[in-house]
């Protein structure tokens, strides 16, 4: 039977899986932080944690928006981490899904901003 609310028919390795726990249990002060406000439907749609979509494993995932979020922090500054950002957003792009990055510093010293924002983009889903 198919899991609610996550991307049909892809193939989720053992360790993906697992992976995506572990960075559940050990988030982020910023993704702690955004979670308290998107969990429980409070922004009025569904958001899932640490999804995986085509073998990544994103932050933040509402399917009603086609939305993902990512938060990024100082280690996405590097030229490296740039071309795997871009191309991992290109792949999850052609999947139809809109991705939305924040900074970490954002959410936490403008959470109102960021909130805001995505209300923005999810009203009307």
């Amino acid at each position: 039977m198919p899991t609610k609310n996550i991307i049909p028919g892809q193939r989720v390795t053992r360790e993906k899986l697992e992976r995506s726990r572990e960075l559940r249990r050990e988030m982020t002060p910023s993704e702690k932080i955004l979670w308290q406000e998107l969990r429980g439907n409070k922004l009025g749609v569904h958001f899932r944690r640490q999804q995986v979509i085509a073998g990544f494993i994103v932050d933040f995932y509402c399917h009603k928006a086609d939305l993902v979020i990512e938060l990024d922090g100082s280690i996405h500054e590097g030229d490296e981490q740039k071309e795997n950002d871009a191309e991992r957003d290109k792949v999850l792009s052609e999947m139809g899904l809109r991705i939305f990055r924040f900074k970490n510093e954002d959410v936490i010293k403008n959470l109102p901003k960021v909130l805001r924002t995505i209300r923005e983009i999810t009203s009307g889903t």
